[in-house]
């Protein structure tokens, strides 16, 4: 346990009966709010906002490093929560306007109701974010609710191929309606089967959480989660291309359903064109080479808020060559909040088995964001305090999970881009995730603004979130290059590839295989979850690398190739942690 863990772990927890005294309170209030150094203090902010331009000398001087209960000006600290709110905004708001879009697979919601999801999105991320960096102390327990970190929380992605999969077989069995020329009408009861499903499936991650985090990663190890979010990413690539050129609704089908939707988004926008056309790919790409421009050029507050920069450029182009349609914006009201709009809840069998693939991979990239916060905010990676902090982040994962349902929105996860600010700007402290959790409420109580997210062009979307969606393959790739690659482990991932990949690439491979027709609702539902995760690829790959992982034993080739990694490992990390580099003749030691 490090010093300054043991230092603060008491202010580290809300305990009943410890709070401090009001005179403290006061004064810290009048430190923070009435004086110069408790209101801006000493910070070179132009560091933020110095460019990364070639032929001009770096400055020396690196920004200082303030840690997890470090005194922190108050305009720096909502300074950098505003940088951790626009990390994390294209994240929040993509998986709302996704499912709730139009096509086969998607909820088909009305305009209104998709503005509603996108500010109900930030205002529940906003919320439940506060659950996880304060770091509850479960009365009479040794237990905890949240991290007690910049532990921020998003809309996960990894719902997006169970719900698209689980609309595309609503509208197909009836669940979901169709017109008389089958266009897909409004589904809110679909969605409504969404929520009520997750909500129950949250309860496993929630039970999960009391087991010790040393059995929870040998049960679920990087060759288990790594390639299962690998195959979410790729899954997910796909649905950001097709919007990438021009839409990810009917118009993107050949032949479309309607003539309404002979063109994207459809005959009565704006600016429509044919699906795929030249505009809407130099839309994407523009975003896409902005996102590029911002890492090469930016400077530090551009480089973690590259995404969002790319979409704003990407914005303002298509503004100016009349691709926006403002009517939205101007129907929308002026504020919004929870449960404007509702949905009827219920359970939906077919998608049980699917969505607790997406709570267990939610808990194990839980326990790897939280372990990358730690590291990044220069705290131990282990011993009981560390444990406790896992432990609190799964329960605050699945918990919030739970909230965000009951808010109809669909579960959350813990943010992984936000460790990169941390990094970035060298600020660990508390102060800034609370920062970040207002903007979030902020930007959500303004529906005006929600509505400008929600009319922004698909192909601008979609260079976004093509980015976006890859970083989640990356992701997956960094987590399974983690353990050692013996035969064993290779054997196993290309098993769970293997299907998984497949079934991503043939998505209908497996519809024909139960061909049961008859009055049994149970039984049809049963063959329809069965189908639903054969053709989910992440859940199949899931499903394969676990089983194989607890069944094939260790062989002795594999134990003596995995201490030789291991060593290996140790000696690399060695040499770099001890090596120096040489700046204007000082030296000093690397920073990792």
């Amino acid at each position: 346990m490090s010093a300054q863990e043991h230092a603060h772990e008491g202010p580290d927890t809300i305990v009943p009966g410890s709070n401090p005294p009001k005179a403290s309170i006061l004064t810290r209030f009048r430190r923070n709010f009435f004086t110069k150094e408790g209101l801006v203090g000493d910070y070179d902010y132009a560091f933020l906002f110095r460019p990364n331009i070639p032929f001009l000398r770096k400055a020396r001087k690196s920004a200082p490093f303030f840690g997890l209960h470090d005194p922190m000006p108050i305009l720096l600290a909502m300074l950098l929560g505003f940088q951790h709110a626009l990390a994390m905004l294209a994240g929040v708001i993509s998986p709302p306007i996704i499912i709730g879009g139009s096509g086969q697979n998607a909820a088909n919601l009305s305009p209104d109701v998709q503005r509603y999801l996108v500010s109900t999105s930030l205002i529940v991320c906003g919320i439940l974010s506060a659950i996880q960096i304060t770091r509850f102390h479960i009365y009479r327990t040794p237990y905890y609710l949240g991290t007690g970190l910049i532990s921020v929380v998003g809309t996960s992605f990894a719902i997006i191929p169970v719900a698209q999969g689980a609309f595309t077989q609503m509208y197909q069995n009836g669940f979901c309606p169709t017109a008389e020329d089958g266009s897909f009408l409004p589904c809110p009861k679909g969605y409504g089967a969404l929520l009520g499903s997750a909500m129950v499936c949250a309860l496993l991650e929630i039970l999960l959480s009391f087991m010790p985090p040393k059995i929870l990663q040998k049960i679920f190890p990087p060759i288990v989660t790594g390639p299962t979010v690998m195959l979410i990413g790729t899954s997910l690539i796909g649905s950001g291309f097709k919007n990438w050129a021009g839409g990810n609704g009917p118009c993107s089908s050949v032949p479309p359903p309607t003539e309404f939707f002979a063109l994207c988004p459809n005959i009565s926008a704006p600016r429509p064109l044919p699906w795929g056309s030249a505009e809407f790919i130099g839309l994407g790409f523009l975003v896409f080479v902005s996102i590029i421009l911002c890492e090469r050029f930016g400077s530090p507050i551009m480089k973690s808020c590259a995404v969002i920069i790319g979409l704003l450029i990407g914005c303002i182009v298509a503004g100016a060559c009349g691709y926006f349609d403002g009517s939205g914006i101007k129907a929308a009201p002026a504020v919004s909040f929870i449960w404007v709009h509702t949905f009827p809840l219920s359970v939906y069998g077919p998608i049980v088995l699917p969505l607790l693939a997406v709570y267990l991979v939610l808990m194990m990239e839980a326990i790897g964001d939280i372990t990358a916060t730690c590291d990044v905010s220069k705290l131990d990676v282990e011993g009981k305090i560390y444990e406790s902090r896992i432990q609190g982040g799964v329960l605050a994962d699945g918990f919030n999970g739970l909230l965000a349902c009951l808010a109809t929105i669909t579960p959350m996860s813990t943010f992984a881009q936000n460790n990169g600010v941390i990094a970035l700007t060298r600020c660990a402290n508390r102060k800034a995730g609370y920062f970040c959790c207002f903007w979030l409420i902020v930007a959500g109580i303004f529906a005006k603004f929600a509505a400008a997210l929600v009319a922004i062009p698909g192909a601008v979307l979609g260079g976004m979130t093509t980015f976006l969606f890859s970083a989640v393959a990356v992701s997956g790739m960094r987590i399974t290059s983690t353990m050692p690659f013996t035969r064993r482990n290779r054997f196993i991932v290309t098993c769970g590839l293997a299907l998984g990949f497949g079934a991503e690439m043939v998505n209908n491979w497996f519809e024909h295989v139960f061909t049961y027709k008859g009055g049994n609702s149970g039984k049809r539902g049963f063959f329809d979850a069965i189908t639903l995760v054969c053709s989910t690829g992440f859940a199949l790959c899931a499903f394969v690398t676990l089983i194989l992982n607890l069944i094939l034993p260790d062989e002795d080739e594999d134990a003596e190739e995995t201490q030789s990694v291991i060593a290996l490992q140790r000696v690399s990390a060695s040499d770099v942690v001890s090596a120096e580099e040489t700046v204007g003749g000082n030296e000093k030691k690397v920073d990792l």
